[in-house]
């Protein structure tokens, strides 16, 4: 039986799992014909194995005495290069098959880095929306109470994702503290002045600009007077924003999980600022940007269509920033008919596979999530060894640390894309480099 064969058998109801996993199993043939010590120690069939899962309830009251139950994850993949780290979504999506997806492309985005992190994801099915904070405080005091037995500096360190931002990492954090009675950089995202880094809110959107910028720099290319569309309007698609109009380029476009808003003179830097706070302050709705700026176009979400209309519209550049899957095949085919040369996901695995093939076989500039979004993992490693020395680096070494980061794994993806001969397909370079580097350590320790 095949890897893949295998995978869906034992887990036939994990459709992103498997899509992740079939993504890496076809860019790595070549890998493990060239090792044949790959296929004798049976890397493949371990390392789409997780190391451990964690599963457990997570009761809590309402703000009128109701309790409510909720399940909470933990799947610790692979620590072959480091202690777990991934981050904590709290979504009513999360379930054990988006959560192993998740910690698998994160054991080799971690890889790609070249910090000495494994790769873990977590989370629960719990929606903090709508939730007053002590509603919201509650669950996460009851959510770490149980996930501090599993977790620690030196053995997995946990980050923020969808739903969880600074508010839902203070409240784990004081109940790791208050349970473990210790002070340790346990979780990464802390609030600045309490082992929190400088950058960590803007990595992940800053990473993917800085990404996209050494693809266009490898083809002597830059992003002034270009314009974009980008997806979401958390952190991600915020602080992608931000870079890209720092650096020339105009949004066009921006979205939440009830349609999108089209711009066409553009997102400035005040407009942008009114993004910041309606979203992270007030948490409204995109549609409340249109209200305020008549010129632009507010379309909600049509659930009879096969596409997204957001990715139809004429730009240079596109950064899927919202979730998994946002992109399909004729979401792909519109983006190359409109001029769309450059992708950088700032969202992991955004994009389908039939998509994928369409990006590719375009010829466009394509970086895949787990290097072009590696950017927010990296300054969590970077938060984690500022905690370590009790440091905190200003936001210009951070920043440059990044860049040199992104670079790198530019570098890495672009000279093992060459070497495997497929030049500029960032998907193989990508998913070979980390690949070969989790799986030498793993041949170096032995059958564990």
């Amino acid at each position: 039986m095949d890897i893949l064969e295998l995978v869906k058998n034992r887990d036939p109801n994990e459709r992103e799992f498997h899509q992740a996993v079939t993504e890496v199993v076809e860019s790595i043939k070549p890998v493990l014909d060239r090792n044949p010590e790959y296929r004798s120690a049976s890397i493949l069939q371990r390392i789409v194995e997780p190391e451990r899962v964690i599963m457990f309830r997570v009761p809590w009251a309402d703000d009128d005495g109701d309790v409510h139950v909720n399940r909470g994850f933990r799947v610790e993949m692979n620590s072959a290069i480091g202690p777990y780290k991934g981050g904590l979504r709290f979504h009513p999506s999360v379930n054990l098959g988006i959560l192993k997806f998740l910690a698998f492309e994160q054991v080799f985005k971690n890889a790609l880095t070249s910090l000495p992190m494994g790769g873990g994801k977590g989370g629960s099915d719990f929606d903090p929306k709508g939730k007053s904070d002590m509603e919201v405080q509650r669950f996460c005091q009851s959510f770490m109470l149980e996930l501090s037995r599993h977790i620690g500096p030196n053995t997995d360190i946990p980050a923020g994702d969808i739903g969880v931002g600074a508010r839902e990492i203070g409240y784990m954090f004081g109940m790791y503290k208050k349970v473990r009675n210790e002070f340790t950089g346990v979780l990464t995202g802390k609030g600045l002045n309490w082992g929190g880094s400088l950058i960590r809110p803007e990595a992940t959107g800053y990473g993917s600009v800085y990404f996209a910028a050494e693809m266009l720099n490898a083809k002597g290319k830059t992003f002034e007077g270009t314009k974009y569309l980008v997806s979401g309007s958390g952190n991600v698609a915020q602080y992608t924003m931000e870079k890209l109009i720092e650096l020339g380029s105009t949004p066009v476009t921006f979205s939440d999980s009830s349609g999108y808003i089209y711009d066409e003179k553009g997102v400035d830097r005040d407009k942008l600022e009114y993004i910041m706070q309606l979203k992270n302050v007030r948490r409204g709705r995109v549609s409340e940007y249109a209200d305020k700026y008549p010129e632009a176009v507010y379309t909600p979400i049509d659930p009879d269509l096969d596409y997204n209309p957001l990715w139809s519209h004429k730009a240079d550049c596109a950064f899927p920033s919202a979730t998994q899957n946002e992109i399909n095949a004729k979401d792909a085919a519109n983006m190359v008919a409109n001029g769309i040369k450059v992708v950088s996901e700032g969202a992991n695995m955004p994009t389908m596979p039939d998509g994928v093939d369409i990006f590719l076989d375009g010829g466009l500039l394509y970086g895949p999530g787990k290097a072009a979004n590696a950017g927010g993992v990296s300054v969590s490693g970077l938060e984690m060894s500022q905690n370590s020395m009790r440091l905190n680096w200003p936001r210009e070494e951070v920043d440059q640390r990044l860049k040199h980061i992104m670079k790198n794994i530019h570098k890495s993806c672009m000279d093992t894309a060459e070497q495997y001969g497929s030049p500029f397909n960032y998907v193989k370079g990508a998913n070979i480099a980390g690949f070969v580097k989790v799986s030498q350590a793993m041949l170096d320790q032995g059958i564990v």
